[in-house]
């Protein structure tokens, strides 16, 4: 296993939300076909994935709070956003469900949870935007899950010369 999970893990979830949320606004100005079951399935598995990055989130946090209390601060905003994007991704998948469900039965409500499905997603990737900002900051400036020993040097093997 990674260590840290974190990292390894919370790419797939932001990923699954953008292209959840391109899929939830397609699946709302063309509702036919597998379209809108295929947009649930995707937000589905953005949801479970957002669960795991919060989830690993919460496990690493302690390597964060090493880094001082400046980094605290930023700590806080990524953690809330990130809690945003999962609350979102869960609510968006829900709807994302009820949509492609009713899809053929009640075609004016599943055009409502479309809609409803395309606002929460596209509100689920600001909220992923924003976390990945907060912790691009904990990487990049207060040097959180970064290895401090590095690898060791490439040693380049030296040229052979002729002197025929």
């Amino acid at each position: 296993m990674p260590d840290p999970l974190h990292p390894a893990i919370v790419h797939f979830p932001i990923a699954l939300i953008l292209l959840g949320s391109l899929l939830a606004v397609l699946s709302f100005f063309r509702p036919a076909g597998t379209l809108p079951r295929f947009t649930a399935l995707i937000l589905c598995l953005a949801a479970l994935g957002a669960v795991a990055a919060t989830w690993t989130g919460d496990n690493d946090e302690d390597r964060a709070e090493e880094a001082g209390p400046a980094a605290e601060q930023i700590l806080e905003e990524h953690e809330e956003w990130a809690e945003r994007s999962r609350n979102a991704a869960i609510i968006a998948a829900l709807a994302a469900g009820v949509a492609a469900i009713l899809q053929k039965r009640s075609p004016h409500v599943s055009r409502g949870a479309a809609a409803l499905t395309a606002l929460v997603a596209l509100g689920a990737s600001w909220c992923v935007i924003q976390a990945g900002h907060y912790g691009g900051k904990l990487v990049y400036q207060h040097a959180v899950g970064v290895s401090q020993g590095g690898a060791p040097p490439i040693q380049k093997k030296p040229r052979h010369q002729d002197n025929d």
